[in-house]
């Protein structure tokens, strides 16, 4: 226990500097690593179940899921650069279009690929397998990038991912505590023995508690729209978005019979084990932001 929280304490302190002395580079940068480690735990254990993906192709393709974004936001502000290049950015840059553009021309490299790499009797589980993990993880986690950008100024948008990871990350502190405590119903028995209702209850509680407690402290740094009352309830659908990335993580360990994705985390695991609750719950807090500073 000493050893994980440890490791949460550096890891919050690691964070929170490159995103105040570095900025959106820094930020970004953290995200990718982050995100093509996750990746790379999550084809290993694929690879334990039996799949065979195409590892290095597919950490490249979910690397530009991740880069692509930011460079399409940035690179049209350079200087002295070709005019025909930056016509490119322009009718190309917007998020969604590119972001389609990025996922199709990953399905046809990885289906052009697969042609002549592969056993015949394996191809399409490593297609399948390959896709996968390039959607699940990186693609995901791109809504990062995504809120980072929001019309809101840099250092909120940044701001706003303090939040969301605070939030999710937070439910997980919040459950463990209560369950401990009190929890006597079982809530997924069959995948994770450990967590129940009581606990869950809890760690909403704590994800409103500390969603609301982070904008009251700093609410300068947040938009007006996003009072504590707002981010109390915002905070609900992210922490049981948090509770199912968990639980999904836990269905994919246990199927290939780990009990942690890695051990690059001392006290916690891999990167795996410290994303997963963002994966699902990076989109759904986009959605929340672009609600809140929509104006039409």
């Amino acid at each position: 226990m000493l050893q994980r929280l440890l490791s949460t304490i550096v890891l919050w302190l690691t964070f929170i500097g490159l995103l105040r002395w570095l900025g959106r580079p820094a930020a970004v940068g953290f995200a990718t690593v982050m995100a093509v480690l996750t990746q790379h735990e999550f084809y290993g254990m694929l690879q334990r179940m039996g799949h065979r993906p195409f590892r290095k192709l597919g950490l490249i393709l979910g690397a530009t899921m991740i880069l692509g974004p930011y460079a399409a936001r940035t690179l049209p502000h350079l200087t002295n650069q070709p005019a025909w290049l930056h016509e490119l950015y322009l009718r190309f840059g917007d998020s969604p279009q590119l972001m389609g553009s990025l996922v199709a021309l990953a399905v046809i490299i990885c289906s052009l690929r697969i042609l002549y790499e592969r056993d015949p009797a394996q191809r399409v589980e490593t297609l399948s397998a390959t896709l996968f993990g390039i959607i699940y993880v990186p693609f995901m986690l791109h809504f990062l990038v995504e809120i980072f950008f929001l019309p809101v100024g840099p250092n909120v948008g940044l701001m706003l991912v303090v939040w969301l990871v605070a939030v999710a990350k937070f439910c997980d502190v919040g459950a463990l505590v209560i369950g401990t405590a009190f929890g006597r119903h079982k809530m997924a028995p069959s995948i994770s023995p450990k967590k129940s209702w009581e606990g869950l209850i809890g760690g909403v509680a704590c994800s409103a508690l500390v969603g609301a407690g982070l904008v009251a402290w700093l609410p300068q740094l947040y938009p007006a729209a996003f009072t504590p009352l707002v981010s109390a309830l915002a905070a609900v659908p992210i922490a049981l978005l948090a509770v199912v990335s968990d639980l999904v993580e836990s269905m994919i360990k246990r199927r290939a019979d780990l009990k942690d994705s890695g051990r690059s985390v001392p006290g916690i695991g891999g990167a795996f084990d410290l994303t997963d609750s963002v994966i699902l719950t990076a989109p759904a807090a986009y959605w929340i932001f672009a609600g809140l500073v929509w104006q039409p």
